[in-house]
C-alpha cells in the first residue's frame, strides 16, 4: 500500500549534500520514518522515537557519494559552457561568398519527394552548385527530381556501386570551389545557414564547420522514436557547444551537414585513406565517414568549429519506427571504432583537445556504470526479503523500487529540461527515455563485440565496399562515373 504522503527534497548543506530524502508514515506503528541517502548509506529514521538503522552501506564509504556528485558536476559545467558559448558572427566583408565558393555534395541512393524540400532550402543559400552522387540505376529518377528543382545548378553524377565514401570522393574530385558542404538528402537548412558556416572560415586555421540540429517529424506528430531522437539531439547540441567553448574541439562533425576546405579533401593521401579505411586492417568501412573526417582534421592540425544558433540549425528526419534502433546501432559501432582509434592508436586528441579526450573516455565506461544502478537496486530488493535478524534490511521492496523510480524520473527530467522548456508536452516520454537509456547501454556493449559488422543496417542496396573500391581502383569509375547525363526538364 502506498504511503499517506510522499515527499522528496534536496538538502544542499553539510553532510546532506547530494542526498535524496523521502518521508512517509508507518500506519502500523504510527511512527514517521524518513529515508535518505547520506554519504552513500541508505538510512532509515523513525522521527518519533529517534531510532536509526543503517540499511545499506556502499564500499568504500568515503568515495561512493562523490561518484554521483562528480557526474552531475560535469553536467552542470557543460550547461554553463553551453549557455556562455557564442557562435561566430557574420563578417562585414566576408572572404567566402556562397555563390562563388560553395559546392554542396549530396551522396544518396533513394532520395524521395522530401529531397525537393531539402534542395530548395539549400538553394536559398545561393551555392554555386549542388552535386548529387548516386548509383547508376538511380540516375533517371534523381535527374528528374533535380530538374524539378533547378536543372541549372544541380548536377547528378553516378558511381557503379552504392557506397557513400566513394560517392563523396567522386563529388570531391568534381568540385572546383574553395568550400565543400556535405549534406544528407533530407537535411533542411534555414536560409542563413551558409553565411553563418562560411563565417567560421574567416579563420584560415579552421578546416571544418558543423551546426546544431533538430528533428523534423515525418508525419504530423512525432512518434516516440522521433521524440527519443529529439532528446538525444538536444543533449548533443549541449555537448558540442560546450566542448567547442571549453576546448575548441568536439568528437565529431555530424555528416548530416558539415563544411570543409576543399584543399584538405582534394589531398590524394586523404582520398586514398578515406576510401581504403579498414577496421583492424581487415574490415572495410563504408559508414563512419564523418568520424574519419574529424580524425583527419585533428591529426593534420586543422581546427574545427560548430555554429549552434537558430540561424544555422538544420532540420533532419529520423526513422519514425523501430528502425531508429538500427541507426543508433550503426552510429554506436562507428563511435567505438573511431574513439578507440583516437584515444589509443593515433593519440593526437590527448594533446590537441584534452577535454574531448575526457568525454571519449567517459563514454567508454558509461554503459558499465549505468548498468550498476539496477544491479545494486536488485541486490537491495533481494536483501529486503530477508528478515532483519538474519541480516536483511528493514525496508519494504516496493519502497526501494519506488524511490529508485522517483530518482530516475527526477534526474532525467532535469537533464532534459533544455528540451522540455521548448516542448513541455514531451515530458510524458521521459519514462521511455529512461528505458531507452538502459537499452542503449546494453546495445553499446553488444556493438563493442560486433565491430566487425560494417553493414549500413537501415538502407537496402548498399554495395559491398570491397567490390566498390576494387572497381574504382581498377578504373571502373573512370569509365562509368564520369558519364554525366542530362535529361531535359519536363514541360509544365
Amino acid at each position: 500500500m502506498l504511503p499517506a504522503y510522499f515527499l522528496m527534497f534536496w538538502s544542499s548543506t553539510g553532510k546532506h549534500m547530494n542526498c535524496l530524502h523521502f518521508s512517509y508514515p508507518n500506519r502500523k506503528t504510527k511512527n514517521n520514518y524518513r529515508i535518505h541517502f547520506q554519504n552513500a548509506h541508505l538510512v532509515i529514521y523513525d522521527l518519533k522515537i529517534g531510532w536509526k538503522r543503517q540499511a545499506f552501506k556502499s564500499t568504500p564509504k568515503e568515495k561512493a557519494p562523490y561518484s554521483h556528485f562528480y557526474r552531475y558536476l560535469w553536467y552542470l559545467i557543460r550547461i554553463i559552457a553551453s549557455v556562455t558559448y557564442r557562435p561566430v558572427s557574420l563578417p562585414e566583408n566576408p572572404t567566402y561568398v556562397a555563390s562563388e565558393d560553395v559546392t554542396i555534395i549530396v551522396p544518396t541512393i533513394d532520395a524521395g519527394e522530401e529531397f525537393k524540400e531539402a534542395a530548395n532550402s539549400w538553394l536559398a543559400g545561393k551555392p554555386k552548385e549542388i552535386i548529387i552522387i548516386t548509383e547508376e540505376k538511380m540516375l533517371i529518377p534523381l535527374q528528374e527530381l533535380a530538374n524539378a528543382v533547378d536543372p541549372e545548378r544541380i548536377r547528378v553524377l553516378t558511381v557503379p556501386f552504392a557506397n557513400k565514401r566513394l560517392q563523396m570522393a567522386h563529388g570531391i574530385r568534381n568540385t572546383t570551389t574553395d568550400i565543400i558542404v556535405f549534406a544528407d538528402d533530407d537535411a533542411i537548412w534555414p536560409p542563413m545557414l551558409l553565411p553563418y558556416v562560411l563565417a567560421c572560415f574567416e579563420d584560415q586555421k579552421v578546416g571544418g564547420v558543423g551546426t546544431s540540429q533538430r528533428v523534423q517529424p515525418v508525419g504530423k506528430r512525432m512518434t516516440v522514436w522521433e521524440v527519443l531522437a529529439a532528446f538525444r539531439l538536444t543533449i548533443r547540441n549541449i555537448e558540442i557547444s560546450s566542448s567547442t567553448h571549453i576546448n575548441g574541439g568536439l568528437p565529431c562533425l555530424s555528416g548530416r551537414t558539415a563544411a570543409y576546405q576543399t584543399v584538405i579533401l582534394k589531398d590524394p593521401e586523404f582520398l586514398h585513406g578515406f576510401t581504403h579505411d579498414y577496421w583492424l586492417g581487415k574490415y572495410q568501412l563504408n559508414s563512419g565517414d564523418d568520424k574519419f573526417l574529424m580524425r583527419w582534421m585533428v591529426s593534420h592540425g586543422w581546427s574545427t568549429y560548430v555554429q549552434c544558433c537558430k540561424e544555422a540549425e538544420l532540420l533532419s528526419t529520423m526513422k519514425p519506427n523501430w528502425r531508429f534502433l538500427k541507426q543508433v546501432l550503426r552510429w554506436t559501432r562507428n563511435m567505438w571504432r573511431s574513439d578507440l582509434r583516437s584515444l589509443f592508436m593515433e593519440r593526437y586528441i590527448w594533446t590537441t583537445h584534452p577535454y574531448v579526450a575526457y568525454t571519449m573516455v567517459d563514454k567508454l565506461f558509461n554503459p558499465f556504470t549505468l548498468l550498476v544502478g539496477p544491479c545494486l537496486v536488485g541486490y537491495l530488493v533481494w536483501k529486503s526479503t530477508i528478515a532483519v535478524i538474519d541480516g536483511g534490511y528493514h525496508l519494504p521492496w516496493w519502497n526501494i523500487i519506488l524511490s529508485y523510480m522517483v530518482w530516475l524520473l527526477a534526474t532525467h527530467t532535469a537533464k532534459l529540461l533544455p528540451h522540455l522548456w521548448h516542448t513541455p508536452s514531451h515530458i510524458i516520454y521521459v519514462p521511455a527515455f529512461i528505458l531507452f537509456g538502459y537499452y542503449f547501454a546494453i546495445m553499446k556493449l553488444y556493438a563493442l563485440f560486433t565491430l566487425h559488422e560494417t553493414g549500413w543496417g537501415t538502407r537496402a542496396g548498399i554495395g559491398d565496399p570491397t567490390k566498390a573500391t576494387a572497381a574504382t581502383d581498377g578504373g571502373g569509375v573512370g569509365v562509368n562515373v564520369h558519364r554525366h547525363f542530362h535529361i531535359p526538364a519536363r514541360p509544365l
